[in-house]
């Protein structure tokens, strides 16, 4: 039953649409598929391959830029954005690779840190180019209606999952688990630990660079305290992660449904203020403490919880 799981969940979202949801609601399922593809993203570098990224972000305001500098500066429609977001987003991330790859542990993910921060601030002094923290706005977007953005964010995080489970699937995929459990393991058996390290940087990159293209198309507005925003981007993408399932298929999108739900409802609440952070924190201590393989990792811990699937004597 659990090949079917894919086309059933796909069935589904392909006629979600259909019944008729508010344009709110269409949004929410819109902000779900596109966190659960930059959650595939990173799960690939850091679920699978152990090289935990705090940088995400700058992939994402790149694909974003590249869109957006496409459209004020060339005057060319922001939707080239998401195929030329694969070129540009994949030449950094290889060039970041170059510096950060060298790394390991925690010096790897605070340079990832650190990338990000450099192009927040690249971008913001960068006038000329990004028109600085005015931010780039899109004149008129291509359609008024949500469904189309719906259909487009599917297509890209089908795109997403398929591409994931060939490559955690292949040979490649169990090159990157070796690397995540013993990388001098690994480089005394031969396996290229700098390669396989730089492909899982760059194709990561790539697709949450897509993301970001296609955030720029659909929200129509960009500045770089949204599209680098350390907080909102890449620290949201790893409790996505965390949330649903480090190193499993499905916690991308288990925790992309529960962590854009838990920021609207926190949203909704303007008494909370600045509150929301110390809920989250609490729901990713509590996540680490009782389920520290997250909900698709540890379901079976939660299923024997809550008596699910017990043989009565």
């Amino acid at each position: 039953m659990k090949k079917y799981y894919p086309f059933i969940t796909l069935a589904v979202l392909l006629v979600l649409p259909l019944v008729g949801f508010s344009t709110y609601v269409m949004h929410i399922l819109i902000l779900l598929l596109m966190w659960a593809t930059i959650g595939m993203s990173w799960n690939l570098l850091s679920g699978y391959c152990g090289q935990v990224s705090f940088g995400h972000a700058a992939f994402f305001g790149i694909g974003a830029y590249t869109a957006g500098i496409l459209y004020s500066k060339g005057a060319i429609s922001s939707w080239y954005g998401l195929p030329l977001s694969v070129l540009v987003v994949g030449v950094f991330a290889f060039l970041i690779g170059l510096i950060v790859l060298r790394l390991r542990g925690p010096f790897f993910a605070l340079a990832t840190l650190a990338s990000g921060e450099v192009f927040r601030v690249a971008s913001e002094n960068m006038a000329w180019l990004t028109n600085g923290t005015q931010g780039i706005m899109l004149q008129k977007r291509l359609w008024v209606s949500k469904e189309p953005y719906y259909y487009i964010i599917l297509a890209i995080a089908v795109g997403t999952f398929i591409l994931m489970r060939y490559l955690v699937g292949s040979k490649l995929g169990y090159f990157f688990v070796a690397i995540r459990e013993d990388q001098d393991a690994a480089e005394s058996m031969g396996i290229n630990t700098t390669l396989y390290k730089t492909i899982a940087l760059v194709v990561s990159g790539i697709v949450t660079g897509i993301a970001g293209a296609f955030y720029m198309n659909y929200m129509g507005y960009i500045d770089p305290h949204i599209v680098f925003a350390l907080h909102d981007i890449s620290i949201i993408t790893i409790m996505i992660v965390m949330v649903g399932g480090v190193a499993t298929q499905w916690g991308p999108f288990v925790g992309a449904v529960i962590m854009v739900l838990l920021q609207e409802m926190v949203r909704s609440v303007e008494s909370l203020g600045a509150l929301h952070m110390a809920i989250f924190g609490l729901l990713l201590i509590f996540i680490i403490i009782f389920l520290p393989n997250g909900i698709v990792g540890d379901l079976s811990k939660i299923k024997r919880f809550f008596g699910i699937g017990r043989v009565k004597a």
